[in-house]
């Protein structure tokens, strides 16, 4: 199954574009959505960090009822907008943590490529617990630190496994299992490719600065040659275009080498 290509601005490349270029970004964000369907039909969701909301009209398909949280007033209001017609959608903008939410007042919590994005990642994650009902799920995910080439100046603070298993046995104890996101040969192939291109790039930055100077002067320059790594693998990779969520599969053993962390966390 691959989402309905919805037309948006395209902000920055942290937030979903649908260019032909990006499709394997996009493919390998939205097999989180389709992973949740069955933990999601006929419950209350929150999905935070919703963005443009192109995978919480999915989920809509399948709960009950669903309120996207994301931080940017503008993307809520256009939310509210674009999806005026589903009864049950809802939209909320609020800054996290805390969630803006009632105690135990949903059944699943997604958060799907964000916490990575804010400082108090376990604050988070202990409101997360706050807000669900009791046996609520939460399902998070989020990149392996061990696979990132480069520091994206978006992210805050990338995990690793271990450090996520460590979090989530402060909050949930052992009522958690984590799985690791991976590619097939197509997949692996084009970030191959994608890991050679960012290398090239690193290499005018011999002494690492991009590591250590502020995020914000890193923004434009990750924008613009991550645009222009990936339409070049558009270009002189064929299979880019072809890719889907069926590309992509979750494993339990050697996670560490897994391009994602999933998290699926009951309270």
């Amino acid at each position: 199954m691959s989402p309905n290509l919805i037309p948006i601005v395209i902000y920055d490349r942290e937030r979903p574009s649908f260019e032909d270029s990006n499709n394997v970004t996009v493919q390998r964000c939205f097999f989180a959505y389709e992973f949740a369907e069955p933990y999601i039909t006929g419950k209350s969701v929150a999905d935070v960090g919703c963005a443009n909301g192109y995978g919480t009209v999915h989920l809509a398909k399948f709960a009950t009822q669903i309120k996207g949280l994301d931080y940017s007033e503008i993307t809520i209001e256009n939310n509210k907008k674009e999806y005026a017609d589903k009864p049950n959608m809802s939209f909320l903008q609020c800054k996290v943590p805390p969630l803006d939410l009632e105690d135990e007042s949903v059944d699943v919590v997604t958060a799907f490529q964000f916490i990575e994005h804010i400082q108090d990642q376990l604050g988070f994650i202990k409101d997360v617990k706050r807000v669900l009902k009791p046996g609520g799920v939460f399902i998070c995910t989020t990149p392996n630190a061990l696979m990132s080439i480069a520091r994206n100046p978006f992210h805050v603070h990338e995990y690793s496994f271990a450090e996520m298993k460590r979090h989530m046995e402060q909050v949930f104890g052992s009522s958690y299992e984590l799985m690791g996101l991976n590619g097939n040969v197509v997949v692996n192939k084009y970030y191959d490719d994608n890991s050679r291109w960012a290398k090239k790039i690193l290499r005018l930055d011999p002494l690492g600065l991009h590591k250590l100077i502020p995020a914000a002067w890193l923004v434009r320059p990750y924008n613009y040659l991550t645009s222009k790594m990936r339409k070049n693998l558009k270009d002189t990779n064929s299979n880019t275009l072809h890719i889907t969520t069926k590309d992509f599969a979750l494993q339990k053993e050697n996670l560490d080498s897994c391009w994602d962390i999933f998290a699926v966390a009951k309270k």
